[in-house]
């Protein structure tokens, strides 16, 4: 590969993970062609991007962006978007086969994470759940308190009449 095709690679890595959340590495060994297209599928659909390319120029684009990034090494695939889903999306898929790819940490909100925390991370339920949770948290003493103001206002007819 030339140097300028290797510059253009590293600026448009550089340009993705400028405007991303989280970052994390993977390493996608023992997958075969139809696995790689699966995953990436499934994190195309949670708006999230898989890109393979040479550690030392991944470390190149990762740098230039001002995060720090260890030292990769082996066969590397860099997770680039929304950390939940991105987390989400490849520890389910880990699950399913055989731990691959298996992570190698990552970046979140400009500091470095390991595969313990990204995983962590992936068992956040979503917002719409964590909502709902927040609601019933508030409903059940509503709740509550309703049912002993009817019983107090039963109580006070009952003892009226």
């Amino acid at each position: 590969m030339k140097r300028s095709e290797k510059e253009q690679l590293v600026a448009e890595l550089h340009g993705k993970i400028t405007g991303a959340e989280a970052l994390y590495y993977t390493d996608f060994t023992g997958l075969n062609v139809k696995r790689m297209t699966e995953l990436r599928r499934r994190l195309r659909k949670a708006g999230v991007e898989y890109v393979v390319i040479k550690n030392t120029l991944a470390l190149r684009a990762v740098n230039e962006s001002g995060l720090v990034a260890e030292r990769l090494r082996g066969p590397t695939g860099i997770v680039i978007g929304e950390p939940l889903a991105a987390a989400k999306v490849i520890v389910d898929f880990a699950k399913e086969n055989d731990q691959k790819p298996a992570l190698k940490g990552g970046v979140f909100e400009g500091k470095s994470v390991d595969a313990a925390m990204i995983t962590k991370l992936a068992a956040i339920p979503p917002r719409d759940v964590l909502l709902a949770m927040v609601a019933g948290a508030f409903q059940a003493p509503l709740g509550g308190l309703l049912g002993c103001l009817e019983a107090l206002k039963s109580q006070r007819e009952a003892a009226a009449a």
